[in-house]
């Protein structure tokens, strides 16, 4: 059901809704009208205003398929839409009526418009068939009449039929009768015997004619055939037939028809086809023959390049009490259609194939085929994608596929090679062929080492034997170009033979100290180790190593002279009027070790409880607390303990005795001193701020240079360590501490005038561990800045 079938049912339905009120306007036209043509005016009939048409919502509905007819709202003529066709819509009578309804809304009212086709003479009289055959023998005498078939017009009234005419001849003549509404009829009168030796067949042109204007009319081929005595033979047309036929050509498709005569009549001139079958060739597989029409067609798949041609044996038989026989040759020829694609072929492969090979190198030998003939059969061949090969053309289809550019295997080890041939059939057919090529390797890449420099760090004392870095190198080439043996370049470095402290296993590359190191021996030094594959020719790469030798604390502090270590006796004096913070004596050692191992500190071990004396942690200045009183002692036994920073951390004692004297005439000591009060300024001091200011200028530009090169730095070897740090000691003092560097600055808290000791690394650290060394000294010895008053 159509889209204005259902707006017709809806329409219905509202209306039975809604209060409405309904007319009939009845309208002509005439069949297939042109589009536009306007059939009359609503407004008009109903005397409706033109204004209302558009407000109102003026819509044509109706329950065809079609939209036959539609409205101008400005005009109010109702016109034709789709074009009309009465044959179509009103089929076999005579009146035909299009009813279709015009609603106008607020208020609706639907008015019935019936609009009447009006049939015009556009079909001409048609024949059920195009031909009519009348068997006629020679011995029918003149008068016999025969029914003639009718004519069908698919017009009405006088457009329909009206008459029938024949064809001029000597033999027959027509009678017309007419049969008033059913039509009219004729009958085929014989007027003259017939003679089958003269004139077998006749042929008549049988014609309806219509009443229209313009007339039109439709005809009939009426065959008589003059029926005889069975006394010829049939005759084919040809003795020798011929047709071309494709391969695809389809199961069903008459090819041929085959066409034989005789020039009897009825059954002595029926004529039945048929193969004959010869040998072991039977057509009737291949080919179906219909035994009347004597068309052939074909039975089964037709393969060019299986059977290019058949050669097939026909007869034809009349149906006489005494048949005769025809006999033909038949030459069905197979055209070729482009239904084999390429086939490819590989015929030999030679692989793998080197990655060093030449240009031109064959890597196979590579064949196409096509059972297809001419143009189908020709084929073209290529290389798809962006591959170092290429086909070579041999002959005809024979190739050599050929490097056609550098190989690598490091980079590519196999190639999936993909062969491309296409024909030249239309449409063309193509095919694929994947050859998969390997790659050989060729000792071509020297062994890599993952950095050029590599860093080692061993710490002192490590047993003998023990092993200090496993050297790694990497070979990209196969089995045996990248076997690695490794050994030492046996050069001398700080006079020291490499090969005397150090060995390295040729197959694991593991590199075994051969002697224990002593840091304060040395420290650091450097060589060389090569790799070597072992391939034919070997490749080799060096890669230098620096070993780097971690201080351990294993040495102890020294006290320095004047005094001596715990068990001599050392003696200072002091007046008793001394004031607090009186300078008593200074106790200077040194630690062999660096680092914090050397980074040193001094305590008051005995007496315990002192109130009177004090010493700076990291100066060794002991100065007094207080002014001595009457209930002070006049002689006081000092222990000082120098301790280092290591771990476990080592120390050394001196004991000084401090004998109270009543003047400064009896003080014998030479680094005797009075207090400096507070607001005393020399010009020594005044140099002295001016250096320790300088030398911090010069600390935090190196600070800063320090950071911008950790920023842009290339090398991530000490990457790993830990960010700038400084620390406050609880004594007062601070350090710096760096990847690569750690200075330690330190202030004593305990005395007016504080010596700075900075400590600059020899190497980078380890593991998060903060290395200082003490003042550039080679063996990492402390040194401090005497006071003012004793420079």
């Amino acid at each position: 059901m159509g889209t204005e079938e259902y707006a017709w049912i809806h329409i219905v339905a509202l209306l039975c809704l809604c209060d409405w009120s309904a007319s009939q306007l009845t309208y002509s036209i005439s069949e297939e009208a042109n589009k536009g043509t306007v059939v009359g005016n609503i407004a008009k009939d109903l005397n409706l205003n033109v204004q209302d048409l558009e407000t109102r919502d003026l819509r044509i509905v109706s329950s065809y398929s079609k939209k036959y007819f539609d409205v101008n709202l400005r005009t109010g003529d109702i016109f034709v839409d789709e074009s009309i066709d009465r044959e179509e819509i009103c089929p076999y009578t005579a009146q035909c009526l299009l009813r279709i309804q015009a609603v106008l809304s607020n208020p609706m009212i639907v008015h019935r418009i019936e609009v009447s086709v009006l049939d015009i003479n556009d079909n001409s009289p048609e024949f059920i068939d195009q031909s009519y055959y009348l068997n006629i023998s020679e011995s029918m005498s003149p008068g016999e009449r025969y029914l003639l078939p009718i004519a069908e017009d698919a017009d009405i009234g006088i457009n329909a039929v009206k008459s029938y005419k024949l064809s001029q001849n000597e033999y027959f003549s027509l009678d017309v009768q007419s049969g008033g509404e059913h039509g009219v009829s004729a009958e085929l009168v014989l007027q003259k015997a017939l003679d089958r030796e003269k004139q077998p067949v006749i042929t008549l042109i049988f014609t309806a004619v219509d009443g229209g204007k313009p007339v039109r009319s439709g005809t009939l081929q009426i065959h008589v055939n003059v029926i005889d005595a069975n006394d010829n033979t049939p005759i084919f047309s040809k003795s020798l037939y011929k047709v071309s036929v494709p391969e695809n050509t389809a199961i069903g498709t008459m090819i041929i028809k085959l066409n034989a005569t005789d020039l009897d009549e009825g059954m002595n001139s029926k004529i039945l086809y048929s193969f004959i079958k010869r040998g072991n060739i039977d057509p009737s597989n291949m080919f179906d023959l219909n035994s009347e029409t004597g068309e052939i067609s074909v039975k089964g798949m037709l393969d060019y390049e299986e059977t290019p041609a058949y050669e097939i044996r026909v007869q034809a038989t009349d149906q006489g009490t005494s048949p005769r026989s025809a006999h033909a040759k038949l030459l069905i020829e197979i055209i070729d259609v482009n239904d084999n694609a390429p086939e490819i072929s590989v015929t030999s492969l030679m692989t793998p194939v080197k990655e060093d090979a030449e240009l031109g190198t064959i890597v196979a030998l590579v064949t196409v085929s096509d059972e297809d003939g001419g143009n189908n059969g020709v084929t073209n061949c290529r290389v798809v994608g962006s591959v170092p090969f290429k086909l070579k053309s041999n002959y005809k289809n024979d190739y050599s596929l050929v490097v056609d550019g550098p190989l690598d295997r490091e980079h590519t080890f196999l190639y999936n090679v993909t062969i491309t041939a296409t024909d030249e059939g239309s449409p063309p057919l193509s095919s694929n062929r994947v050859i998969t090529v390997h790659v050989s390797d060729v000792n071509d890449n020297a062994p890599r080492f993952m950095e050029p420099v590599i860093h080692v760090y061993v710490k002192e004392n490590s047993p003998v034997g023990s092993v200090i870095h496993t050297m790694n190198a990497f070979d990209p080439d196969l089995n045996s170009n990248s076997k690695l043996t490794y050994k030492l370049l046996n050069k001398s470095a700080k006079n020291i033979q490499i090969s005397s402290i150090l060995n390295i296993n040729s197959e694991t590359g593991d590199i075994v100290s051969l002697q224990s190191f002593n840091y304060e021996e040395l420290n650091s030094f450097q060589f060389k180790v090569q790799a070597t594959d072992s391939g034919v020719p070997p490749l080799s790469s060096n890669v230098t190593v620096n070993v780097l030798v971690l201080d351990e604390n294993d040495n102890s502090p020294t006290i320095l002279a004047p005094y001596s270590e715990h068990g001599s006796v050392n003696s200072e004096s002091i007046p008793y009027s001394a004031e607090a913070g009186y300078f008593v004596a200074k106790i200077r050692a040194v630690d062999a070790d660096s680092g914090y191992n050397a980074l040193l500190s001094y305590h008051l071990s005995e007496p315990k409880g002192n109130n009177l004396f004090r010493i700076g942690t990291s100066t060794g200045e002991i100065r007094t607390k207080r002014r001595m009183s009457d209930n002070d002692l006049k002689a006081h036994p000092l222990v000082v303990m120098v301790s280092d920073n290591g771990e476990p951390s080592l120390s050394a004692t001196v004991t000084i005795d401090v004998v109270v004297v009543e003047s400064t005439a009896d003080i014998q000591t030479q680094f005797r001193h009075v207090p400096i009060k507070e607001d005393s300024f020399s010009d020594l001091n005044l140099y002295l701020l001016i250096g320790i200011v300088s030398v911090s200028v010069i600390f935090l530009l190196s600070l800063i240079s320090l950071i911008a090169v950790k920023c842009h730095r290339t090398d991530g070897s000490f990457s790993r360590y830990s960010a700038p740090m400084i620390t406050t000691h609880p004594d007062g003092s601070w350090s710096y501490s760096k990847s690569t560097q750690q200075y330690d600055v330190c202030f004593s808290s305990d005395t007016l005038k504080s010596d700075v000791v900075v400590f600059p690394p020899q190497f980078p650290p380890v593991d998060g561990e903060l290395i200082s060394i003490n003042g550039g000294d080679t063996y990492g010895r402390t040194q401090t800045l005497p006071n003012t008053d004793k420079v």
